[in-house]
């Protein structure tokens, strides 16, 4: 009979009200667990992963591409211009999304229940991971979250151990696009720099992801330079940039695509993106996967 019993607990427990206080501070409320679930984020399609629950995505955003089998899911559009007629057809029991997507709005006025959850430090990472465990009607879901992010934070602290004393407190200036736009002292990014012992250039008043000048980093004059952008302009061709120290040593990474999507997503490969920044720092980044180049 106990035996018996004890087979009945995890269909109780799917069964039960789900009840989470999103990132914009709003009671979600579903009737159940979660089995049909839309994410219009990266990193909470990554998070979802992690979890365990990949089977439950019925639908991604359009940058949506790991782990792999993410990628044979319906695409419902980019970050900024997601289909609301495609979500509305994957009949969604929740949909997940950053806490300023353009269509949570339409999506509620629809009765599509959302979920706003939007990690854009390592102590947001911890928190999404929690919550998102929550929402997915995990049994022991504060547990499993604590233990993943305990995971990510040695992998990080792991990364930051990987270099050399004598590099700590090189002056680093990391470009996400060539807007230009940086990765400020304030975003997570900048975070896992400081955790690595490195200077970041653009300070944190300036914001997580400022537009800066041009001119800024020529007199900040950085030590090495790290391009998430593939598409990145060439930036010795810049004016005023071949005066740059980190130019001129040649101290420029130049992240593959693949490498771009790590260290860009805050999410559960965040310790990965810590090593390859740590790489990057002891100039052990494989060339053709990215590399070190001018």
């Amino acid at each position: 009979m106990l035996l018996c019993a004890c087979a009945w607990l995890p269909s109780i427990h799917a069964q039960a009200r789900i009840q989470i206080t999103d990132g914009r501070g709003v009671q979600v409320t579903l009737p159940r667990a979660p089995q049909r679930i839309v994410s219009l984020l990266p990193s909470l399609t990554e998070t979802v992963c992690e979890l365990g629950a990949c089977d439950r995505l019925v639908g991604v955003d359009d940058y949506s591409n790991w782990p792999a089998q993410v990628r044979t899911l319906p695409h419902v559009g980019g970050l900024e211009d997601a289909s609301v007629e495609r979500i509305v057809a994957l009949k969604p029991d929740v949909v997940l999304l950053g806490t300023s997507s353009r269509v949570l709005g339409r999506l509620q006025s629809l009765g599509i229940p959302v979920a706003a959850l939007e990690p854009r430090t390592h102590a947001d990472v911890q928190w999404v991971l929690g919550r998102t465990a929550a929402l997915l009607g995990l049994a022991d879901s504060a547990a499993q979250a604590e233990a993943i992010w305990r995971r990510i934070d040695a992998g990080v602290d792991a990364a930051a151990q990987s270099v050399p004393a004598a590099s700590r407190g090189t002056r680093v200036y990391f470009e996400v696009n060539s807007a230009p736009y940086a990765a400020g002292e304030s975003s997570f990014i900048g975070q896992t720099l400081a955790r690595l012992g490195l200077r970041n250039i653009v300070p944190a008043a300036l914001g997580p992801f400022p537009q800066v000048n041009p001119e800024f980093v020529v007199r900040a004059d950085p030590e090495l330079i790290m391009v998430s952008d593939v598409k990145s302009v060439s930036l010795d061709t810049r004016p005023g940039w071949p005066r740059i120290a980190a130019i001129r040593s040649g101290r420029v990474c130049r992240f593959s695509m693949a490498q771009g999507d790590v260290l860009v997503r805050p999410g559960p490969r965040m310790a990965e993106g810590a090593q390859i920044m740590a790489d990057c720092v002891n100039g052990k980044l494989n060339a053709a996967a990215g590399g070190v180049s001018k």
